[in-house]
């Protein structure tokens, strides 16, 4: 692998670490690895206040981490990355497993 693809994707997968590198984030992460959920699902499975998720989502979403789908009055998340979903899929394992 050359130097300067290397860097790229170091500074690639830097960005996504701090994005995941908060509690409730990673929370977050864990149960939409599971599957897409709405806030509310959401809501209920991290006990956070609605404020808090919806600054969590919003953050997440700018770094490309989720996806939203809107479906009449709801909002539904899900990871956007493949490679951010088998991240958290080897976390659950290694962690959780």
């Amino acid at each position: 692998m050359n130097l300067e693809k290397m860097k790229t994707e170091c500074s690639e997968v830097t960005i996504i670490m701090k994005a995941m590198a908060h509690p409730q984030r990673l929370m977050i992460l864990c149960h939409l690895s599971e599957g897409e959920k709405n806030v509310g699902e959401l809501l209920e499975l991290c006990d956070i206040s609605q404020s808090q998720i919806s600054q969590f989502l919003n953050r997440m979403q700018r770094e490309r981490l989720l996806k939203l789908r809107k479906e009449g009055n709801f909002s539904y998340y899900s990871i956007a990355d493949k490679k951010v979903m088998k991240l958290m899929q080897s976390i659950q394992k290694i962690f959780c497993g």
